[in-house]
């Protein structure tokens, strides 16, 4: 049947939308008719040719808005968010209509009774402790599958992609000790996460700063690259350094990859702290030639100079060795704590990248402890000069009192770093958004907005058409997501609707949780989960299994 006549029997038509499908290419003026959850016609020009357009049940006039792709969210940590709140506009508000979980080397699958309950307790500051959250699951699959039955059965607010995380797979089967495995225990982490992307994962995600990840050498990570590179997924690293050492951090992870024979997606790929400014140039000549000798590169970053992580995670992997029960051990030891300042603020911690840490840059942003919040928006410094106390003092007693449980924006970013990465040809969007906390990154509620708003048409730093092939059908390609990412006859009726000249976010870092304008539309498998700027009631969103290679 031809795409016209089909589309007489359409749910809905979007009539006169600026369509911008992804690809990169030129946008064009088209109506776009979406039936059972796909796209069924696109109709160019119709208005201007005269020729039979698409009707439907309903018809949205787009006149003056763009149509996209939705947006894929290439670094999210809303692993627990999905499954406690239905609503999520901190993403479907934004047009995000796939996000990319288990990052960093720690979410909650793999795990038995034991790890469940100690990355709880070392992820608080990232996701709660999830005392609100039933964990019926222990498996990968089994997430993927609570994942789809969200709410009562109805789903969650957006669909969800899912890495292995190595630093949990490493604490199941290795524990917290900074020690090389044995043969047994590495043949079991391959076994895990064999089973995890037979199950669907995307791939292997690992944090190098975070433990017990971190403790891994190169050849047990190549290993278990090994494996992920036989079920056809990719190798998600934050690499051991974002300051010191950073680039030669990065050229390990190209290296380890290429041994493996295992694509490589580069988490939040920023360069950072002084020793870094200015230096994005010799990042991204490392990158391309190793993308012209045949590696498969991709990486993602936000648009935003500030980075976000816990106040325990600066502290050195010495320290943090044992799990979270040791670490307080320690700072409760002075003469450990003092060897702890001394790493910190003279050597320069592995935890923070190998600078010597700055007080007056590492602000607090969340506590677990409400009891504490006269800490939240103030640097360590600041809350330490309003006590006549060295900052390390505050942040001990901070580390201490909130169980580890603290949240901290840490300004160190160079804004010539971020344009010129997000500028390259193996860039993807990614939040990195950390949802919770009383005063959050304004990157969870407004990267991609911002992206479009303040990247595109502000800055020029990118065209319309480049932005949106980054942020849908690049992510798309990297997660090989057949029937997602472009907007095409047959593709998923993932879209978006924004006005290209009022979107903006919200988010500040005074308001960190105000929503965008200029987003007024967003669907999610032909339903609307965005109407009119409000979000709906609908939960169209499912757990996306990786695609057999």
């Amino acid at each position: 049947m031809d795409p016209v006549e089909l589309a007489d029997f359409a749910d809905l038509v979007v009539r006169d939308a600026e369509v911008v499908d992804g690809s990169g290419a030129p946008s064009y003026r088209a109506d776009v008719a979406v039936l059972g959850g796909r796209i069924v016609s696109i109709v160019k020009e119709a208005a201007a040719a005269g020729c039979q357009r698409p009707r439907a049940r309903r018809e949205l006039d787009a006149e003056g808005l763009v149509l996209s792709p939705g947006f894929i969210d290439m670094h999210a940590h809303s692993d627990l968010a999905l499954l406690r709140d239905p609503d999520h506009s901190a993403k479907a508000a934004q047009g995000v209509t796939l996000e990319v979980l288990g990052q960093d080397g720690l979410s909650y699958a793999p795990v038995d009774e034991r790890t469940l309950e100690e990355v709880r307790r070392a992820i608080t500051g990232w996701n709660g402790y999830g005392e609100d959250v039933d964990f019926t699951w222990r498996s990968v699959g089994g997430y993927l599958d609570r994942l789809d039955h969200g709410f009562g059965g109805e789903g969650i607010a957006v669909n969800a992609a899912y890495l292995v995380p190595q630093g949990t797979v490493r604490a199941l089967a290795v524990g917290w000790e900074d020690r090389p495995a044995t043969p047994g225990e590495l043949a079991r982490m391959r076994r895990l996460v064999a089973e995890g992307l037979e199950q669907g994962a995307v791939g292997l995600s690992s944090g190098l700063t975070y433990t017990p990840g971190m403790y891994a050498p190169d050849a047990e990570l190549t290993a278990l690259c090994g494996v992920v590179a036989s079920y056809g997924g990719y190798y998600c690293p934050h690499h051991r350094s974002y300051g010191a050492g950073a680039l030669e951090a990065y050229a390990e992870m190209v290296a380890l990859t290429r041994a493996a024979g295992c694509p490589l997606h580069l988490a939040h790929a920023t360069l950072n702290f002084g020793p870094n400014k200015g230096r994005a140039p010799e990042l991204l000549a490392l990158l391309d030639e190793a993308l012209a000798a045949g590696a498969d590169i991709t990486l993602d970053t936000y648009p935003y100079t500030p980075g976000c992580t816990t106040l325990a995670a600066l502290l050195p992997s010495w320290a943090s060795e044992g799990g979270p029960e040791e670490v307080l051990r320690r700072l409760a030891d002075e003469e450990t704590a003092a060897r702890i300042r001394r790493d910190l603020e003279v050597t320069g911690s592995d935890g923070c990248h190998g600078v010597p840490v700055e007080w007056d840059t590492v602000e607090i942003s969340g506590v677990a402890d409400p009891a504490l919040a006269e800490y939240v928006g103030r640097t360590v410094r600041e809350s330490a000069d309003r006590r006549g106390e060295e900052p390390w003092t505050t942040a001990r007693r901070l580390l201490v009192e909130d169980r580890l449980g603290s949240t901290v924006l840490q300004h160190v970013g160079h804004e010539e770093n971020v344009r010129a990465i997000m500028r390259h040809r193996a860039h993807t969007g990614g939040s990195d958004g950390i949802l919770r906390g009383a005063k959050p990154h304004p990157r969870a509620y407004g990267t991609f907005p911002r992206y479009l708003g303040r990247y595109v048409r502000e800055l020029g730093v990118l065209s319309l058409e480049e932005c949106v092939a980054h942020l849908t059908g690049r992510p798309a390609a990297r997660l090989r997501l057949p029937d997602r990412g472009l907007v095409r006859e047959g593709y998923r009726a993932d879209l978006v609707l924004f006005d290209p000249a009022t979107v903006a976010p919200g988010s500040t870092f005074e308001r960190p949780r105000a929503l965008p304008t200029g987003i007024p539309y967003v669907l999610i498998d032909g339903r609307f989960v965005i109407e009119d700027g409000r979000r709906t009631d609908v939960l169209a969103g499912r757990a996306v299994r990786r695609t057999p290679a």
